[in-house]
Parts: structure tokens; C-alpha cells; sequence
């Protein structure tokens, strides 16, 4: 099984109601195989407090079993320092995590739960951008090596302008 890169994000918002246009967007990215939800789950508080939970994953259960092995090498390799015996026993952890068919544990996300408040949405969500395995293919054929990567968000881009004015206005 070929992944791509797999970004995190944790979202939040207030209220708990659905967010049609944010789900459409999705399910066009899902349907172009742009990316792939490897893992979702949406932890609702109502104005009273009571916590609903959603899960939802794009990949099948064997898939699952797969990614999670596949996440536990290499944090074993991380671990393991050359220990075969630790990886091993590491990825085996991970594709027990990922045999329900979600590698996120419904039961792990009790401090999503303490953390919003009520009338408020929290959701974890781990998305595989398919679109960059041809890329990252290419790359390793033509002996490409990639030093470095971010992502650069709005936030850093104005950021980057305000030192540079500071900088102008200094000399």
C-alpha cells in the first residue's frame, strides 16, 4: 500500500451544527483522489454539556491495519536504534490500533471532551494528500532529495511583512 503524506489537523468552531459547504469541499477532494481521509473523529458539546461523537475514515479495515503498522515501524525504527525486536513489537502496536478500522481511538479523546466548552466542535482529523505520491516519485527516480518542508500559512506571510517593514524603518 502506497501513502502519501499525512497531515494533522485539529479544528474548532463554535456551536454544533453541520457545515455543509466545509463537508462538500471534502467529498470533492475525496472524489478527485486528491486526498484520502485516513481518520476523522468530531467530538460535539451541547449548550448542557452532553458529548456526541462521530468517526469516519476512508480506508477499509485492512487498510487500516496496514497504515497503522506502517506508522508503528517507523516510530519503532525511531525507537529501536538498530533494536529489531523493538520495531517489530511497535509495529505490531500500530496495527492493532488501526483494526477497528480507525487508527484515531475513540476512547483516547476524552481531552478533546474537556476541552471544548460547551456549544462548541473540536475535530482531529488525519488527511493523506494523494496528490503528492507522483510527485514524491519522481523525485526519488530522478535522485531528488527533499531538504525541507512547511507549510506556509497566511499568518506567516504577514508576519514575514512586519519584520521586513521593521527592518526598512531601521536603516
Amino acid at each position: 500500500m502506497e501513502i502519501g503524506p499525512v497531515q494533522m489537523l485539529l479544528l474548532g468552531v463554535g456551536g454544533t451544527d453541520a457545515h455543509p459547504q466545509l463537508r462538500a469541499e471534502i467529498e470533492r477532494l475525496r472524489d478527485s483522489d486528491t486526498v484520502r481521509l485516513i481518520d476523522l473523529i468530531v467530538v460535539r458539546k451541547d449548550a448542557e454539556g452532553k458529548v456526541s461523537i462521530e468517526q469516519r475514515s476512508d480506508l477499509t479495515t485492512e487498510e487500516a491495519t496496514e497504515v497503522g503498522a506502517l506508522a508503528g515501524a517507523l516510530v519503532g525504527l525511531g525507537l529501536a536504534e538498530g533494536d529489531e525486536d523493538v520495531a517489530v513489537a511497535v509495529a505490531e502496536k500500530g496495527a492493532e490500533a488501526g483494526s477497528d478500522g480507525h487508527l484515531i481511538d475513540e476512547e483516547d479523546v476524552w481531552y478533546l471532551e474537556d476541552a471544548i466548552p460547551p456549544n462548541a466542535t473540536a475535530a482531529v482529523a488525519l488527511v493523506e494528500h494523494r496528490w503528492a505520491i507522483p510527485l514524491r516519485e519522481a523525485m526519488r527516480d530522478d535522485g531528488v532529495e527533499l531538504l525541507a518542508d512547511a507549510w506556509i500559512h497566511a499568518a506567516d506571510l504577514v508576519g514575514i511583512g512586519l519584520l521586513a517593514a521593521e527592518a526598512a524603518s531601521a536603516h
